[in-house]
């Protein structure tokens, strides 16, 4: 299983049916969606434009933008998610030129988490929206809290005894709390960050976080989970990316039930 978050740029428009419960993947989550929704639009339609641009993190012609969505969301057309992120992440994953058996990979492995929505599979349908997971909702709270326990009983069964790729930021990994593996969790949880390598002191390795470039890398490796379909950090060392950055398994971490990997680029 690899799950991702979803990505602030979205496409706009859709032609599907507007969203209904029972159409998309999780069902059991449909209850506490539609209360979100309904919550979203209703602020949408009543706040002023400082709160709205509280809420939603931006501003300008990006909150007009945002707040129309907002307001529309459970009436207007929808796309399959993994048409609708439109991020750098969804960028450098570049869906629509995966093979045949990649793409079905990716429907069926792949979990997309939402501050809207809890948790998506790539061709559940999705209406254009702006919210983030870490954003507090009145009358709801922060969301990722909100979210925690439905998130993690939708999907207990879903990553029991398997490998997780876990690519989620902060605040999207919040609204998930795995059992160990030996309570029925997953098999493993693999996490991933990127890091430049800048110059040794005193005979010290030195690394600098990678922010800038963190989710077109992450992009890449998902393509590579898809095709190789690894378990665990064998194999990583025939992912190659553009930018540069190699596997390192001398910087492992193990931190409980999950394994921190990392790749690194000599600058």
């Amino acid at each position: 299983m690899i799950l991702l978050p979803p990505s602030e740029g979205k496409a706009t428009g859709g032609r599907g049916r507007p969203w209904t419960p029972a159409r998309a993947s999780f069902p059991e989550l449909d209850d506490r969606r539609l209360e979100v929704a309904t919550c979203l639009s209703a602020f949408a339609e009543g706040s002023s434009q400082a709160a709205l641009a509280k809420l939603l993190g931006v501003k300008g012609d990006a909150l007009a933008a945002a707040v129309t969505a907002d307001r529309r969301l459970l009436r207007s057309g929808t796309r399959a998610a993994i048409d609708r992120y439109t991020g750098v992440l969804y960028d450098a994953l570049d869906a629509p030129s995966l093979g045949a058996v990649e793409r079905r990979r990716l429907r069926s492995q792949v979990v997309i988490f939402s501050g809207l929505w809890g948790a998506v599979r790539p061709g559940d349908p999705v209406p254009d929206y702006k919210l983030k997971m870490g954003a507090t909702l009145p009358g709801l709270g922060v969301l990722s809290t909100w979210w925690r326990e439905a998130v993690t009983a939708a999907l207990a069964p879903v990553v029991a005894r398997r490998v997780v790729w876990d690519l989620l930021p902060g605040e999207h990994r919040a609204a998930w709390s795995p059992a160990p593996s030996g309570a029925g969790g997953p098999a493993a949880i693999l996490t991933v960050r990127f890091l430049d390598e800048q110059a040794p002191v005193g005979g010290e390795r030195r690394f600098s976080t990678v922010s800038h470039w963190n989710k077109l890398l992450k992009g890449a490796l998902v393509r590579h989970v898809l095709a190789t379909q690894l378990t665990g950090p064998d194999g990583l060392d025939a992912f190659e990316h553009p930018q540069g950055y190699r596997y390192d398994p001398t910087l492992t971490v193990v931190l409980r039930s999950r394994t921190e990997l990392s790749f690194v680029r000599s600058t």
